[in-house]
């Protein structure tokens, strides 16, 4: 694994890249024993210096959740990453200058009442501790080049996992249901970018089921002595492909009987 000199210092960078808009090269192109373990061990020194600095923990991302996405990646399971205060947006105009590269995902939110913790957590324990489920839209970014600037090659995983997951924002809209109020699997979303329809999809696209996702976050977090909290919002996964985003184009996320909003990179 790496030192946790390397950590901060690879950590480090993400966090300049994000204030420059400025991106870095793969780390695990420069350092090809990475795993992913070392991803997240930097993941996790990025926040901890935005926590430092103010920045407050409002819950978890998952990704890589639908199987050709894992299947893209060559991983058997999805990654996650930390949501923080700043990163929450409401419909309507959301600044483009926040971010270098901004693709947005169709999603479910779920937001806990209870905490979540433990070596083995079913959907129905998630659905217990579910506050309520709302639509969501997550807006991934990429601070490490997507594409090496040399070769082309895609980034791996573990250039994705130290980048936070590719996390960068989420908006919250629509109707806020109890997760036994809809049968989770059925609730469908279209994308409309700038008029057009670019994406469908229906939630059962995120592992048969969004709870699983949650559930699964849970289980993962237990060997670190973390868990899920009360009040925490958990992003359970896209259901789309990624959209890309740029300054002027407007999105509308229709998520049907759990309504309906729009949202501008201004």
């Amino acid at each position: 694994m790496f030192s946790q000199d390397l950590i901060e210092q690879l950590a480090a960078e993400l966090h300049e890249s994000e204030k420059s808009r400025v991106q870095v090269e793969h780390f695990s192109k420069r350092f090809p024993g990475m795993t992913i373990e070392d991803g997240y061990a930097i993941s996790r020194a990025w926040v901890k210096h935005k926590l430092s600095q103010g920045r407050v923990a409002r819950g978890h991302k998952i990704g890589l959740t639908s199987r050709a996405m894992q299947q893209s990646s060559q991983i058997d399971e999805p990654d996650y990453g930390t949501l923080l205060d700043d990163m929450f947006f409401e419909p309507g105009d959301i600044p483009a200058s926040r971010f270098i590269a901004p693709r947005v995902e169709v999603e479910l939110a779920f937001i806990l009442k209870r905490k979540l913790e433990g070596a083995s957590i079913s959907v129905e324990q998630v659905l217990d501790a579910t506050d309520y489920v709302q639509p969501a839209i997550e807006i991934i970014d990429a601070r490490i080049e997507q594409f090496d600037r040399h070769s082309k090659a895609m980034r791996k995983v573990y250039d994705t996992i130290s980048d936070n997951a590719a996390n960068a924002g989420i908006i919250l809209g629509g109707r806020k249901v109890p997760p036994r109020e809809v049968d989770l699997p059925w609730v469908g979303a279209i994308l409309r970018q700038n008029g057009v329809v670019e994406e469908t999809g229906l939630a059962a696209g995120v592992q048969g089921h969004p709870a699983v996702g949650v559930a699964w976050l849970a289980m993962k977090l237990a060997p670190w002595g973390e868990c899920l909290e009360a009040g925490e919002v958990v992003l359970a996964g896209s259901f789309t492909r990624p959209a890309i985003a740029k300054k002027g184009d407007t999105f509308d996320a229709d998520y049907g009987p759990l309504g309906r909003f729009e949202f501008r990179f201004a």
